[in-house]
């Protein structure tokens, strides 16, 4: 009797290993296919219509920091880095209805900025900080042609 029920477990076993196991597999295989397909699709990933090259110019309205600035920046899948014309460091993100949030460093100088754009032009506010003490103003994009 005893080797009845280990020959039953035996094929019990050997039925979960070769039924059971395979679609255990499959189940996690089509679930992380599924899970990177969402990932690929998202917002993130998609180029957006503000996607290309701008050129913004930086007012100071209050503070000890210069009077204006002017950067190149490059919109890519909603990004906004630095296009390379200049030593800042330029993070940030535009949303698909075009609210930008920016923050650039150079050395020990730092700003955060905020707005809205639209398909060709844009403004916002910004707050900064530099060795001079606190700064504020105003921000205008425009899409370079």
């Amino acid at each position: 009797m005893l080797s009845e029920i280990t020959g039953l477990m035996g094929f019990i076993h050997e039925y979960v290993e070769a039924l059971i196991k395979p679609r255990l597999h499959d189940w996690f295989l089509t679930s992380a296919l599924a899970l990177a397909g969402i990932a690929v699709a998202s917002p993130t990933f998609a180029r957006t219509v503000f996607d290309g090259d701008w050129t913004v110019l930086i007012v100071t309205h209050g503070g000890a920091c210069d009077p204006a600035y002017r950067y190149g920046v490059q919109i890519t899948n909603g990004t906004v880095v630095n296009d390379g014309s200049s030593a800042a460091a330029v993070q940030g993100r535009v949303t698909p209805a075009g609210a930008v949030k920016v923050t650039v460093r150079l050395g020990n100088q730092s700003a955060d900025g905020s707005g809205r754009l639209s398909s060709n032009r844009g403004g916002g506010v910004w707050q900064g900080r530099s060795m001079s003490g606190s700064c504020s103003g105003t921000w205008e994009a425009e899409r370079r042609k």
